[in-house]
């Protein structure tokens, strides 16, 4: 074991013996099996991810300093835990989450052996995980849990949606949230009645004029 993984296997150990305030940890842990995982998990300028619907659509803040949270009330970390490579350093992701204060995590995996999402939730239980598979032949992979061992899971790639559900599950806790998410999907009724209007009313190639 290297150094670094050490480190990071002892941090963590060390932040779930802080008994620091919720308010100062990370409250959504996002996890992925690669770095090759980044941009179906957080998003790119052509598709929108956990890190676009956290940050952008909900307000939340990327905390990268367990000991120096940001000021947004609500804040998720980011780490890279690979199931196979690095089952020591996932082990310790898990086991130590609700300690470390977290309140859900999203963890994403590829390939047709994807089994982070399903070894985090058994681990980490009954901190609750929402799992992504990156592609689509990762999905029999996330969702075979067996009874007694869940794991909410969304679509191949669809790590916004993770990370709408992991906030949802905030929001039972937390009222500023919850308005967050309902300002969030009236935007999104008010966009299709926008757009119901407008081809109702101009017709199609009026609408196709507009729009394209």
């Amino acid at each position: 074991m290297t150094d670094r993984l050490q480190a990071l296997i002892d941090d963590l150990h060390a932040q779930a013996d802080d008994d620091r305030p919720s308010d100062e940890t990370p409250d959504v842990g996002i996890v992925m099996g690669s770095d090759s995982d980044l941009d179906v998990m957080m998003g790119t300028d052509d598709s929108a991810g956990a890190y676009d619907a956290l940050v952008d659509e909900l307000g939340f803040a990327e905390q990268t300093d367990y000991h120096d949270a940001p000021d947004a009330r609500f804040t998720f970390e980011t780490f890279v835990v690979s199931a196979h490579r690095t089952p020591e350093l996932m082990y310790a992701y898990a086991e130590t989450a609700e300690a470390r204060g977290l309140d859900v995590v999203i963890a994403g995996a590829g390939g047709k052996s994807a089994d982070l999402p399903n070894m985090t939730a058994s681990i980490a239980y009954p901190v609750p995980v929402v799992g992504v598979p990156v592609q689509e032949k990762s999905v029999d992979s996330v969702i075979g849990m067996p009874t007694g061992a869940p794991l909410t899971a969304v679509d191949a790639g669809k790590s916004f949606n993770a990370a709408l559900s992991a906030a949802m599950i905030l929001a039972r806790e937390h009222d500023d949230l919850r308005d967050r998410l309902v300002d969030y999907h009236e935007g999104l009724k008010a966009d299709v009645a926008d757009v119901s209007h407008d081809l109702h009313t101009l017709g199609t190639p009026g609408f196709r004029e507009k729009h394209d």
